[in-house]
């Protein structure tokens, strides 16, 4: 036998050197051929002793069994592959100079800012990857010419452009170094042939047993998937003599085709599951999840019948369309398929659904968990498939293209004769089949190779050799692991708590901050940038934040150590901050590893400047939320009254807000930086800050209330002062005495403190007692002013218990400013309380009741509720949507004699004496004074209904 292999081994080298030269074939092809030559023929033995073992002696079965001689004979043909390659790359390598692979993603409807476009170009780039974007396939230089075939590696189709490509693309006229995420035959098999009936079932040759899957299971018309319930009531019982209970879940399931001729595949071990005991799915281990519900020995039977089910669709579906996929071959094309199996009572499963994308709509956020679990399929493809990829230097020159296809085996020889396209897909195969990752072999199937390997004495087909690698591997792993867990080459960020790793944080750090809506970041995501910012629009109130770690032994906390891990925030109008921590919680006390940051920038409202004629256009609420049903909502034209032209007799005064615009039914066509609040049938005049200043000399101010309360304080102490250069977001008692030289006292009392426990809490009569006695002396009279309130804890209550306090402590006949109710707790956000428009309608009822009672008592009243509603969009930073207000800081030398003033002019848009919102800026001075740290309290609703506060405090006027 050595003699007669050796002497074929010769004839062998001898005719493959003949023919390649002949060809003008290069060393590495001559030597792929002989290697492949020579390993084919001892395969070729160790299968005639195999097939023979029966007649030989026992002794000789026991010291070589039939695995070891599989394994070492399959073990000689994958260090021929190995070695093969490597002598090709070395050959081609220092011929050919290094060029870098370009990589061409095809968006089409998907933005540059979607997760997944960012995906693609971090991990590409990561690989070293040229990445180019275009929308579809016409739109890409490299795409429109040539069949579409040159000047790239990689072309990636996502979901809108898939037609694109199929269009523009000449599979046929591929090079064997591209690689395009399309099989055109495998989406034609499962395309919807009307109806959901799958297109592979048209074919008439379509014969054999009864597939386990449902005919109408294909395209976007078969929607409604199989009612969980139903099926428990149909097969509630399991069968006589099973142990563990019936089993009832839909699953899907994640499928990597990555050759349809010879089918080969794999599964993800990534699933969504959805159970008869759930309302919506989550994403799990498959392999955790049938081991959790059926016991480790019936979890192992369902998890073959899975793969068994599936392997024998792909396969009567690809070969329906074998003649057009030969044609058009693509050796490192692939195609991910989502397929939904039904199990009811049952370890077998049946098909129900198949889709040529990866879907997640059964899972409960799918927003996020559907594209985070996307975006972890997609990662683990690209670094499963493009390592083992020969970049497009190292592949044979385009010489010995046609001589490989035609002569690349041992021609006239009982030896396998394998063409480029076959050395590549064996080489392929055998590179996954030995890196970890996150997939497992589904097809070829293992258990079919004693089958299909040995049934013939004939030459072995990539099929069989396919077969004998995968089965190499797989006794390779039943030697080194004493387990059935599978390696994998990274951890899922998407397991189950019971499934979380163990551990201290080592790689702390961020895989991509995921937002709703998306948000455009910049710079673009990268886990080692730490600070990002963003812009939204005007109309974007909220944006939901979800961080993924890169590991999962690391937590991700949202502003604190204990925050949530994802989370509604509000966005207000200007700057916002958002900060995510990567922690280590393997302490008892989380370590704060690392600190990204996000700045998000809202928008103001646009506005179109007004240079000709313009109406006068006014709204009491927005239609977005309608307060008061009974009334209209969003611009109406506002015709002024004489009556107007009086002051108002007091501050709550039913009103409008004005705008000037070219039409009252589009609002984009307003100038909104001149929008006004207009009182019915007054107005309420602006107090100059002499006549303030004057106003307020020996007066004590003393505000009780909230951050709303806290905001209208440091306006008036701006105001009066003509700077503010003392501020901070007090949650306790102040007391400022520096106010107007030393004329005026203001003092601030926070309540309630609800960050306390309840029976910690100080009362309202507690906190307002306190606020008075440190404040004595107190004058009873006008010259002592108590303004109370806040956003929504006030009630007539409270207004009562002012009366009580204030006659006890004989201050009875001071002035009581009441500030009512205002916007805000009307979003969607955690961790806070959250109305609903009932409970916002309720509220506006509770306000009117407060101000009937505050003029029961004589007490005046800011109605803040009724100006903050028709803008409740237009709040600034803060998680209660409540605030109106801000302060800002800057350094100045000097403040100008009346910065923060806002004049009632009429100019050339406004036609009404009414409050103007546009806040102001205070101007700095450019030149070389000395600079100081200064405040200014910002906002345009604030600024209004504290203007009223202080008309309200200073009635008269210079005329």
């Amino acid at each position: 036998m050595r003699c007669l292999l050796a002497s074929a081994g010769g004839l062998l080298l001898r005719e493959a050197g003949m023919l390649l030269r002949r060809r003008s074939c290069s060393g590495p092809l001559l030597l792929l051929g002989v290697a492949v030559c020579l390993f084919y023929q001892t395969l070729m033995l160790a299968r005639n002793r195999l097939r023979s073992g029966q007649q030989q002696p026992a002794a000789d079965i026991r010291r070589k069994p039939s695995d070891e001689v599989l394994m070492e004979e399959t073990r000689r043909f994958i260090s021929a592959l190995e070695t093969s390659q490597r002598h090709t790359q070395i050959q081609v390598r220092s011929q050919l100079p290094p060029r870098r692979q370009r990589a061409v993603v095809l968006t089409g409807r998907h933005l540059v800012s979607d997760t997944e476009v960012q995906l693609y170009q971090r991990v590409l780039q990561h690989m070293d990857y040229e990445v180019q974007l275009s929308r579809y396939a016409e739109t890409s230089s490299f795409l429109r010419t040539n069949h579409g075939v040159s000047g790239w590696s990689l072309l990636l189709c996502l979901s809108s452009s898939e037609r694109s490509c199929l269009r523009r693309i000449s599979f046929s006229h591929l090079q064997h170094h591209q690689t395009v995420n399309l099989l055109p035959g495998v989406m034609e098999a499962f395309s919807d042939a009307g109806g959901g009936l799958c297109h592979f079932y048209t074919r008439s040759h379509l014969t054999g047993p009864e597939l386990p899957m449902r005919p109408y299971s294909c395209g976007s018309t078969n929607q409604k998937l199989w009612d969980l319930q139903d099926s428990a009531g149909s097969d509630s019982h399991s069968p006589v003599g099973a142990l563990p209970p019936a089993l009832v879940a839909m699953v899907n399931v994640y499928v990597l085709v990555t050759s349809a001729n010879p089918l080969t595949s794999f599964l993800h071990d990534i699933s969504v599951v959805t159970t008869n005991q759930e309302q919506r799915g989550r994403a799990t281990k498959l392999r955790n999840f049938l081991l959790q519900q059926l016991g480790p020995v019936t979890s192992h039977e369902a998890l073959g019948q899975v793969k068994k089910v599936v392997g024998e669709v792909l396969q009567a579906a690809v070969s329906t369309n074998q003649k057009q996929q030969t044609l058009h071959r693509c050796v490192l094309c692939y195609q991910l398929l989502t397929f939904t199996l039904l199990f009811s009572g049952s370890v077998t499963p049946v098909i129900v659904q198949v889709e040529t994308d990866l879907t997640f709509s059964s899972l409960s956020d799918h927003t996020f968990d559907g594209q985070i679990t996307k975006d972890l399929i997609l990662e683990d493809t690209l670094r499963f498939l493009l390592p083992t990829h020969l970049s497009s230097d190292t592949h044979l020159s385009s010489e010995t293209h046609t001589g490989g296809r035609q002569y690349g085996g041992c021609r006239r020889t009982k030896g396998v004769c394998l063409s480029e396209d076959e050395f590549l897909l064996l080489s392929q195969f055998q590179q996954r089949m030995k890196t970890p990752s996150a997939f497992q072999l589904l097809y070829p199937s293992i258990s079919s190779s004693s089958s299909s390997s040995s049934s013939s004495s004939g030459p072995l087909s990539v099929s069989d050799l396919l077969i004998r690698i995968s089965r190499y591997y797989e006794l390779q792993r039943n030697h080194s692991c004493s387990t059935e867990d599978e390696l994998t080459n990274q951890e899922s960020a998407l397991s189950d708590p019971q499934e979380g790793a163990e551990g201290p944080c080592v790689d702390p750090h961020l895989r991509q901050i995921y937002t709703d809506p998306p948000l455009t970041l910049t710079p673009p995501f990268s886990p080692r940038v730490k600070e990002y910012r963003a812009e939204v629009t005007f109309d974007t109130v909220t944006v939901r934040i979800r961080p993924e770690p890169i590991s999962s032994a690391c937590r991700v906390h949202l502003d604190e150590h204990r925050g949530p891990r994802m989370a509604n925030y509000p966005v207000g109008l200007g700057n916002s901050r958002i900060s995510i921590l990567v922690t280590d919680d393997a302490e008892p006390e989380p370590v704060v590893m690392t600190i990204y940051t996000v700045h998000v920038y809202r928008e103001s409202r646009p506005s179109l400047p007004m240079f000709g004629d313009h109406v006068m256009c006014s709204f009491v609420q927005d239609c977005g939320l309608l307060v008061q049903p009974g009334r209209p909502c969003g611009l109406q034209p506002f015709i002024e009254s004489q009556s107007s032209l009086q002051t108002c007799s007091s501050g709550h005064v039913p009103g409008r807000w004005v705008v000037p615009c070219l039409s009252c039914s589009d609002n984009r066509t307003c100038d909104w930086r001149e929008v006004a609040w207009q009182p019915d049938g007054c107005y309420h005049p602006i107090v100059d800050r002499p006549l303030l200043q004057d106003c307020m000399t020996d007066r004590k101010v003393l505000f009780i209330g909230d951050s709303t309360n806290r905001g209208m304080m440091y306006f008036l102490m701006e105001r009066v002062n003509s700077s503010l250069e003392d501020w901070g977001k007090a949650h306790d008692t102040l007391v400022y005495r520096n106010l107007n030289g030393g004329r005026t006292l203001v003092g601030y009392s926070y309540y309630p403190q609800f960050w306390l426990e309840k029976s910690q809490r100080p009362t309202f009569r507690q906190a307002l007692l306190q606020l008075l006695h440190r404040s004595r002396p107190l004058v009873n009279s006008n010259l002592t002013v108590l303004v109370v309130g806040g956003v929504q804890w006030l009630n007539t209550d409270h207004l009562r218990t002012v009366r009580e306090v204030l006659d006890r402590e004989s201050l009875s006949d001071i002035a009581v400013v009441v500030k009512s109710l205002g916007m805000g707790f009307h979003l969607p956000v955690d961790g806070i309380r959250s109305l609903s428009l009932k409970e916002i309608q309720e509220l506006y009822r509770e306000n009117r009741n407060i101000i009937t009672t505050a003029k029961h008592y004589g007490y005046e009243v800011i109605d803040t509720f009724g100006i903050t509603m028709g803008r409740y969009k237009e709040f600034l930073q803060g998680r209660c949507a409540c605030h109106f207000h801000e302060v800002e800081k800057f350094w100045t030398s000097k403040f100008s004699d009346d910065m923060t003033s806002t004049t009632n002019g009429t100019g050339s848009t406004r036609t009404v004496p009414g409050l103007s919102s546009q806040s102001t800026v205070p101007d700095t001075d450019q030149g070389a004074w000395p600079k100081a740290l200064s405040y200014h309290v910002r906002g345009p609703v604030n600024q209004v209904y504290s203007e009223i506060l202080l008309s309200r405090l200073c009635p008269k006027t210079r005329n």
